[in-house]
C-alpha cells in the first residue's frame, strides 16, 4: 500500500499523540521518583524502575514508527511539507529527551536506599527544586501538545533560575560537610540529586528548543549563560 501526503499527516499526528502520552508517563515517573527519594521508599523506587522499562519500550516503538514513515514516504514519493519533516525529526529528538529524563528519574528514586541507610531525609529546599523541575516538564509537554512556541520560550527562561538554585544548594552542601553538620555520604547523595534535577531541566530546555523549531523553523542556542532569540537558519 502506498502512502499519500494526507496519509503522512495522519501518521505524524498519531505519532505526536503517542509522544504526548510518553511525556505524561515520564512526568508521572518523575513525580513518583521524587516521592520515593523523600519518603525513603525502596519499594516505590523499584516501581519507578519498572515504569522506566515500559517507557523504554515506547521509546523504541516511536522511533521505529518515524523511521518507517520516512522510509515509506521516500519510497512512494509522498510530498511531505517542510513542517511535516521538521515535526518528524522533532518527534525523534523529543522522544530521546523524554527517555533520558526517565533515566534520571530512576537515578533519583535509587537515592531512597541511600537515605534509608543513612537515616536521613533530603532538605525541603530540594523538594522545592524538584517541584520546580517537574513544573518545567509539565510546561514543555503542554507547549509540545498545543504547538505553543511562546510557552516554550518561557520554559527556556526557567533554565537559568534552576541553575542558580542548584548552585546555591551545592554551596550549602559544601558548607554543611565542611563544618560537620552533614556527613560526606549525605553530601554526596544530595549533590547527585541536584545534578540529576539540573540534567532533567537541561533535557526540558532541549524539548522547548524543538517546539520552537517545529513551529517556526527558527533555531535558539544557549551561549554565555543566556538564550539567544530564535533565528532563522541560513
Amino acid at each position: 500500500m502506498t502512502i499519500s501526503a494526507d496519509g503522512c499527516e495522519v501518521r505524524i499526528q498519531r505519532l505526536r499523540a503517542d509522544l504526548a502520552g510518553q511525556g505524561e508517563r515520564v512526568r508521572a515517573l518523575l513525580e513518583r521518583a521524587v516521592e520515593a527519594a523523600f519518603e525513603r521508599d525502596e519499594g516505590r523506587a523499584r516501581a519507578v524502575a519498572a515504569d522506566d522499562d515500559a517507557i523504554d519500550r515506547v521509546d523504541v516503538q516511536i522511533e521505529k514508527a518515524v523511521v518507517a514513515l520516512l522510509t515509506e514516504a521516500t519510497r512512494d514519493g509522498a510530498a511531505m511539507t517542510e513542517r511535516q519533516l521538521r515535526l518528524a525529526l522533532t518527534i525523534v529528538k523529543v522522544n530521546n529527551e523524554l527517555e533520558r529524563i526517565a533515566d534520571s528519574g530512576v537515578n533519583l528514586a535509587e537515592q531512597s536506599r541511600t537515605f534509608a541507610r543513612l537515616g536521613a531525609t533530603p532538605p525541603e529546599t530540594f523538594r522545592v527544586m524538584a517541584n520546580s523541575v517537574i513544573g518545567i516538564l509539565e510546561n514543555v509537554n503542554r507547549a509540545l501538545a498545543t504547538s505553543d512556541s511562546k510557552a516554550a520560550e518561557q520554559a527556556l527562561a526557567s533554565d537559568d533560575a534552576t541553575l542558580a538554585f542548584k548552585t546555591a544548594l551545592l554551596r550549602d552542601i559544601e558548607e554543611g560537610v565542611a563544618c560537620g553538620k552533614k556527613s560526606v555520604d549525605i553530601g554526596f547523595a544530595l549533590q547527585l540529586m541536584a545534578s540529576e534535577l539540573d540534567r532533567i531541566c537541561d533535557h526540558c530546555t532541549n524539548i522547548a528548543e524543538q517546539v520552537i523549531y517545529v513551529e517556526t523553523g527558527a533555531i535558539v542556542r544557549h551561549s554565555g549563560g543566556k538564550w539567544t532569540a530564535p533565528t532563522q537558519p541560513r
